[in-house]
């Protein structure tokens, strides 16, 4: 196994004939020497990097890179998104979530600028975040659009500006999305104040597209003070989510069945803040219901946090009773995770998860692209659907072949 980890690793690091954009040269400022997609990494001598850094002259080397027409793009977009224009946001993500590689490589160029623009920011802001990120998780039905528009509103009322990122599921047939969101908050979406960006799962696990975490950094980069990434639904997967954002709430809609056994463990754990949603009128009785039975299971569970202990609220778009005590909470939390130092600690972590989710996706399509896996993988998928192999042998066979040629 350790002879086919050191294979798998020279074969990436090998020297290639990619072309050496802005990106390489931006990334080496920081110290980091990987790549990203699009990009076979060339690792340089550790000493040699350890010993100098990278000198402006390579740094203009490096830009030459970029053509005259790229480069008034990226000049563009970054100006109009860090003035908090709202196109020039829409373009960006649009840039962020694009497959062409060459435009891939363009649209890391010009994270790494906003990433720069957003560190000046913190350290202005003595070190904190500029931005707090909420992400929101339910089944369907639980009310999550109605609610983000409700609360939506009501922070913008107060002064804030709202990004909301929100995913919609992808037909497994077409690919296509209905992407309605964005038609179903319509007092939010003519509101100069907020952002509303749907976009399609496209069959990523637990509805976050592995674009989300980027388009959270533009939003920061263009003023948005709260993000909220609003979800497909719930399960296992949506630790995806949980994992790029400050504070993670779980909405549950009431008489809905046994809620408590309909939701898995896994998710209640993670969540910071549960919500009860469709408390008014004949649903009150089942929702304080809901709220108790949170209540117990939560106190039942390993705490994440030594600062914060979640708290189950019940709250009602229709009549917008506990709207301002969720957003209390909400408040208590990041000024108690701030205090101690766990909100900074958590965003560090992860970005190291995204990191190496990023790696696990690109060593795939790397590996499924091989000359040798590509010649192998018909014949071996042939023999593992009649039943001739199984499926681990034909995965030890390909990952063989992978491994002699590299």
């Amino acid at each position: 196994m350790r002879r086919f980890s050191i294979r798998l690793f020279s074969h990436f690091s090998r020297p290639q004939s990619t072309a050496r954009l802005a990106t390489t040269c931006l990334l080496r400022q920081e110290g980091f020497t990987g790549s990203f997609p699009g990009f076979l990494p060339t690792i340089p001598h550790p000493s040699r990097h350890l010993q100098r850094g990278v000198s402006s002259t390579a740094t203009s080397q490096h830009l030459q890179d970029l053509s005259g027409p790229e480069q008034r793009l990226l000049d563009k977009l970054y100006e109009g998104l860090i003035s908090g224009q709202r196109a020039s946001l829409a373009e960006s993500i649009t840039l962020v979530e694009t497959q062409h590689p060459r435009k891939k490589e363009l649209a890391q160029v010009l994270l790494q600028k906003v990433l720069a623009f957003r560190r000046q920011q913190e350290s202005s802001n003595g070190g904190k975040p500029v931005a707090f990120r909420v992400g929101l998780s339910g089944p369907p039905g639980a009310g999550k659009s109605s609610f983000i528009e409700v609360m939506g509103k009501m922070l913008t009322g107060q002064g804030h500006k709202v990004a909301v990122l929100a995913v919609d599921p992808s037909s497994c047939t077409s690919g296509g999305s209905l992407l309605g969101d964005k038609t179903r908050m319509t007092e939010l979406s003519r509101d100069m104040n907020a952002f509303i960006r749907p976009s399609p799962a496209s069959g990523t696990l637990g509805g976050v597209t592995r674009t989300t975490n980027e388009a959270v950094v533009l939003c920061e980069g263009a003023g948005y003070d709260i993000i909220l990434v609003e979800t497909v639904g719930v399960g296992q997967s949506e630790f995806a989510v949980a994992d790029m954002v400050d504070m993670f709430v779980l909405l549950i809609p009431p008489a809905g069945g046994d809620e408590l056994q309909g939701i898995k463990r896994g998710i209640i754990e993670r969540a910071d803040l549960v919500v009860v949603t469709k408390s008014d009128g004949d649903l009150v009785v089942p929702a304080r219901r809901i709220q108790t039975e949170y209540t117990s299971a939560l106190k039942l569970l390993r705490r994440q946090s030594k600062s914060w202990n979640p708290k189950v609220v019940r709250a009602s778009s229709h009549t917008f009773e506990g709207i301002q005590e969720v957003w209390a909470k909400m408040e208590v939390y990041r000024d108690a995770m701030l205090t101690s130092g766990e909100l900074q600690g958590r965003r560090r972590a992860q970005q190291k998860v995204w990191m190496w989710s990023l790696i696990q996706e690109n060593v795939l399509w790397h590996f499924q692209n091989h000359p040798a896996v590509r010649e192998t993988l018909p014949r071996l998928e042939q023999k593992v659907t009649k039943g001739v192999i199984s499926p681990g042998l034909a995965a030890d066979l390909l990952l063989k072949a992978f491994s002699e040629s590299s």
